[in-house]
């Protein structure tokens, strides 16, 4: 089986995973922090910024794949496709020291939500309506 619409999303993302990781880097090396944060609250921020951006990512991407190998629908993998990548464009930004209301991360994390419960759908739907 050829996998036309997960790869459209997993490109881009692997794009935003790697500037969120030289963005930890690049912090680490300025303060010369190797491991964990020392306290550093930009460095946490952007470590957080990274880690919640592989946790809901893989885990999306997987489902995706999943569906899209038992033939789901086009349609359904665009949009948890373009919900998950409009949640992690917007979430890195939303998340800030002292502001755990921020609109984006709201937008992030609701956007994520919704990606992955539109994958599972996708997937329920196909091993149980068949």
């Amino acid at each position: 089986m050829i996998f036309t619409v997960t790869p459209l999303y997993a490109l881009p993302l692997a794009a935003i995973f790697l500037v969120l990781w030289f963005r930890v880097s690049s912090v680490r090396s300025a303060v010369g922090i190797s491991f964990g944060d020392a306290g550093n609250m930009l460095l946490l921020q952007r470590v957080r910024q990274h880690g919640n951006f592989v946790e809901w990512t893989c885990f999306v991407l997987i489902l995706m794949i999943l569906a899209e190998g038992m033939q789901a629908p086009a349609i359904y993998l665009h949009v948890s496709g373009a919900l998950l990548l409009i949640g992690r464009i917007a979430h890195p930004f939303g998340l800030k020291p002292g502001n755990a209301g921020h609109p984006l991360r709201y937008v992030g994390n609701g956007t994520n939500i919704l990606a992955t419960l539109n994958a599972m759908i996708c997937i329920g739907a196909n091993l149980f309506l068949r």
